[in-house]
């Protein structure tokens, strides 16, 4: 797919491989991953913004099952309390379910996908069920989906249900950045404020306040103004003086 491309392509894929669910994974900024879910052509579909990515390499985990082989499904009560939660199991047992009678599948099971809601996210878990004493072992991946809005066609169409308290992963970030912002600024004011203070200190310790008890001020001076050029001294003439020796020589 070309970027420029709707998701309504998508569609056209699903047609062309002979398929009626479609799990479609968008990359946005090379940081953000969103998840489609979708039953296609007439829909419905939910957008999800996929976290916590844990994949099976990150995690080595002991667990282990067969490729193909038929997967149990859990779901959490909470899906049967609200509708939309109600609608987004369909969807997931739908999707993630064997068809019947699938070639391509194995007469057996020997995992669990878990989906749990928690902190009004859905949190997905993939089990090994050991056959001595049908305990569960993780094998991965992990992720958590934070459902954005469920939509009544497939890839669009009008809105059924929208997040209320869906906040984009640009917005977290900006909150972020303006946080780190104001404690710079924080400390930056905490710094000026102590400057104050010692530059303050400084100048207490500098001018002493007991310095002009004992001064007493000086006695003014009548200002006098000559009306008349002084006198013209004299050059005093500098009479010549022998040096010492010629003294001492005359006697």
């Amino acid at each position: 797919m070309d970027r420029k491309d709707k998701l309504f392509v998508v569609n056209e894929v699903c047609e062309i491989k002979n398929c009626n669910k479609c799990l479609f994974f968008e990359a946005k900024k090379k940081q953000d991953l969103y998840m489609w879910i979708s039953n296609s052509p007439h829909g419905p579909s939910a957008k999800f913004l996929v976290q916590n990515i844990h994949t099976l390499a990150e995690l080595k985990m002991t667990g282990n099952c067969l490729k193909g082989s038929r997967p149990l499904l859990s779901f959490d009560p909470k899906f049967d309390k609200e509708p939309h939660f109600s609608l987004l199991k369909e969807l997931f047992t739908q999707t993630f379910s064997t068809p019947r009678y699938h070639p391509k599948s194995q007469p057996f099971v020997d995992h669990v996908f878990t989906f749990t809601i928690a902190d009004n996210r859905i949190w997905f878990r993939n089990y090994q069920i050991i056959e001595e004493d049908a305990s569960l072992v993780e094998i991965g991946p992990r992720f958590v989906l934070q459902l954005i809005k469920i939509f009544q066609g497939s890839f669009g169409g009008p809105t059924l249900y929208e997040n209320p308290g869906f906040k984009s992963p640009n917005m977290h970030r900006r909150e972020i950045r303006l946080a780190a912002a104001a404690r710079v600024r924080e400390k930056q004011m905490v710094k000026d404020v102590l400057k104050m203070k010692r530059t303050e200190a400084k100048e207490d310790l500098v001018t002493d306040i007991t310095a002009d008890v004992f001064m007493t001020p000086a006695e003014e001076k009548p200002v006098h103004i000559e009306t008349e050029a002084p006198e013209p001294k004299m050059p005093n003439k500098k009479k010549y003086k022998a040096f010492k020796r010629q003294r001492m020589a005359r006697r």
